[in-house]
């Protein structure tokens, strides 16, 4: 239980952080694809767009509180198993 609450937690920290990233595009993509023929006539030339990403501010922090946490009592019982004995089929007669 404490570890799908914890996962689910993580999860929904993780969302938030990406929703909450301010992205701006500063500059425009280019690319110019080579064009052949027999012989090359242009050069090609790639401009990746850039952009400026500013993320959150995430401060994690804790805190102390007092709960009330159930105990369990443990006892020794001895119980039947089954047991499983295998025999390779190059063993059997």
């Amino acid at each position: 239980m404490f570890k799908t609450t914890l996962a689910i937690g993580l999860i929904s920290l993780g969302a938030m952080g990406l929703t909450a990233c301010d992205v701006k595009k500063t500059q425009e993509g280019n690319i110019t694809v080579p064009k052949y023929e027999v012989e090359k006539k242009q050069s090609g030339d790639v401009t990746l767009p850039k952009y400026d990403v500013k993320t959150p501010d995430v401060q994690v922090t804790t805190t102390e509180k007092t709960i009330t946490v159930p105990t369990v009592k443990t006892e020794e019982k001895t119980i039947e198993l089954p047991k499983v004995t295998v025999t390779p089929a190059k063993d059997k007669p």
